[in-house]
């Protein structure tokens, strides 16, 4: 009885060092798997910090003047001036109708209450 036991004990050591040792690798390739994407994180932000200062280089209010005055014959592009922008007075908003509620129930706790006959 005892011998089976034993073979148990050590089986069942065996079976756990196992799963023990195939744990360690899958978190070891899960943290590879984390660095490989934080590397990844950090290359797209590179890149997007580049494309920032591209947008912001290539949006230079001189160098759309110049553009604007190169290509006026085919665009017929004018600066932009104060007079060319309304007031907000002058927007004209569509008019909402009111909401109306036909059949209003009461929903507050004391309502709620005094009709379950909870409230002497």
């Amino acid at each position: 009885m005892r011998t089976l036991l034993y073979v148990t004990s050590f089986l069942g050591m065996i079976g756990l060092a196992f799963w023990a040792y195939r744990e360690n690798y899958d978190t070891q390739a899960a943290l590879d798997h984390v660095e490989d994407l934080h590397r990844d994180i950090a290359d797209a932000r590179a890149r997007l910090s580049i494309l920032k200062a591209e947008w912001a280089y290539l949006n230079r209010p001189d160098r759309l003047r110049e553009l604007a005055e190169i290509n006026f014959s085919r665009l017929e592009l004018l600066s932009m001036r104060p007079e060319q922008f309304g007031q907000v007075d002058q927007v004209a908003f569509p008019v909402l109708d009111p909401l109306v509620v036909s059949d209003a129930i009461d929903v507050s706790s004391a309502g709620a209450a005094a009709s379950d006959g909870l409230v002497p």
